[in-house]
């Protein structure tokens, strides 16, 4: 099999630890009311995270909405007041930005390997879902900034993972054809699957599992 001329990252769970920022942050924000973080309520942020991130996803709601979405879910159970209008609902969530923010870290490999697969010649590529403004702002805070040849985020290219258009997006920015792309995301859905449908090899990794094969690893048996 040919050695793919680029390969395409996902950003969140990939290269960027979101889990383990994401947990600092709402540690330190959970504090900041007095309620104690155990293992119950940092679970039940993620479920709310994931829900209302995907009703998001869907077009069900704003990227606001979906951010108010989450503390109308979980704060009430744990005995904290709920703002009654949208403007102090989004004050009380950039409390958990700042802390969610200044928590961020990437993967102790990504660097490293990014820096190795372009010594080797490969173009890279990077492909995420979210918003264009903190998307840019993670890589510009984390070094990742001019790590990529080309960056497509959904908001701005307009389609959203799995979506093959979304892939196709990246690979006509790289200059390349799908198949000659190799994708490496940590969900199997989103990143995977939807490669895969749009032409490109791909491969799955799971940073959440120490015992797996790390991100380095992985990538480059799968050359």
């Amino acid at each position: 099999m040919a050695t793919p001329r680029a390969i395409c990252f996902d950003l969140d769970g990939t290269l960027f630890d979101h889990q383990g920022s994401a947990r600092v942050g709402v540690t330190r924000f959970l504090q900041g009311f007095g309620v104690e973080p155990t293992e119950a309520a940092i679970r039940a942020w993620f479920t709310a995270e994931d829900e209302q991130f995907e009703r998001w996803r869907s077009g069900a709601i704003s990227f606001r909405e979906q951010r108010r979405g989450r503390l109308r879910t979980v704060l009430p159970h744990l005995g904290v007041e709920v703002p009654g209008d949208d403007a102090a609902l989004d004050a009380v969530f950039d409390d958990y930005l700042r802390s969610y923010r200044e928590a961020w870290r990437l993967f102790p490999e990504s660097l490293p390997l990014l820096h190795e697969l372009r010594e080797h010649g490969h173009r890279l590529g990077l492909l995420t879902n979210g918003t264009e403004s903190q998307q840019l702002d993670k890589l510009a805070r984390t070094g990742l900034a001019d790590a990529f040849d080309v960056v497509c985020i959904s908001e701005r290219i307009g389609f959203q993972k799995p979506d093959v258009r979304a892939f196709h997006t990246l690979a006509a920015q790289l200059g390349l054809d799908p198949t000659d792309c190799l994708f490496v995301g940590d969900d199997p859905e989103r990143d995977v699957a939807g490669a895969r449908a749009a032409g490109m090899r791909a491969v799955l990794v799971d940073q959440a599992q120490p015992e797996t094969p790390g991100l380095r690893a992985v990538v480059l048996s799968a050359r």
